[in-house]
């Protein structure tokens, strides 16, 4: 099916849109937030700066892409006849905005559904994404088969293999049943590692991954919004993308990092897990 997909092609339209309503989200938080709604918390925001963007990137796909189908994180959904849906979040990392740190991005993935290997835990596969890193004006691109970049240079992706001296990423979700259970197993994991970094986007830490500024990362409870560009430009780096034992990855838990340190590290997330139950 993706043989007559033009995935580079795709890859360009992503950063496109990517940049375009990042720079919009950026100029706006100048002028202050609105909280439009909550979500699974009271502590899970929506900002109108969400909406208005998920509304820009809906506009952008249906103008360039008519027969695509769209699903954003803020609603958007959009059927489609060509076989390729657009996965959009248009700012992950919605409460870093809100507090006005610098770490919150853009992401756009076109994704396929048909089983191939890649695929994710929702049964899609990106084939083509973007990620745009607004404050710092950092855009990340990747399409299968084709590499991982930031701006035109090539990513070396993560080169750790020893699990002591890895620097690992994370993050939490809202609920308190669900950051509770996170945070006993942070302890478990912690004393294995280098040092955790928290930042609070799981696409801009896969990113990070795929630059070679972060060793590692894991986190559970993701959905493909979350995930979709970022995992493809983390793999298309040489990053493993991978799941506990043969799951694949996704909301369940998504592991990254070298093969040796993915293997390992879902070992001991796996250890962790199981002294919970």
């Amino acid at each position: 099916m993706t043989e007559s997909v033009d995935a580079s092609a795709l890859a360009d339209i992503a950063g496109t849109l990517a940049r375009s309503v990042g720079q919009m989200i950026h100029e706006k938080r100048a002028a202050g937030v609105d909280i439009a709604a909550t979500k699974s918390s009271l502590t899970d925001v929506v900002t109108a700066a969400d909406e208005e963007a998920e509304r820009i990137l809906t506009a952008g796909i249906r103008e360039l892409r008519p027969e695509d189908a769209i699903l954003g994180e803020e609603g958007a959904s959009v059927k489609g006849t060509s076989g390729v849906t657009w996965v959009v979040d248009p700012i992950d990392g919605t409460v870093n905005y809100l507090y006005n740190l610098p770490a919150y991005a853009v992401s756009v993935a076109a994704t396929v559904a048909d089983g191939a290997p890649g695929t994710m835990s929702d049964g899609r596969r990106a084939i083509a994404g973007a990620v745009y890193l607004p404050v710092t004006g950092e855009l990340f691109t990747a399409w299968e088969g084709g590499g991982a970049f930031l701006g035109s240079e090539r990513l070396p992706g993560p080169s750790q293999t020893t699990l002591a001296t890895t620097l690992l990423g994370t993050g939490f979700g809202y609920t308190v049943e669900r950051r509770t259970e996170q945070v006993e197993v942070l302890r478990r994991v912690l004393p294995r590692v280098r040092d955790i970094r928290r930042i609070g986007s799981a696409a801009m830490d896969l990113c990070l991954l795929a630059a070679g500024r972060l060793d590692a990362y894991y986190e559970r409870g993701l959905q493909p919004w979350d995930y979709a560009a970022a995992a493809l430009i983390a793999r298309e780096s040489g990053a493993v993308v991978r799941g506990l034992g043969d799951a694949r990855p996704g909301e369940e838990l998504l592991i990254a990092g070298t093969p040796e340190i993915a293997a390992e590290l879902a070992e001991v997330v796996a250890e962790a897990y199981r002294a919970l139950e």
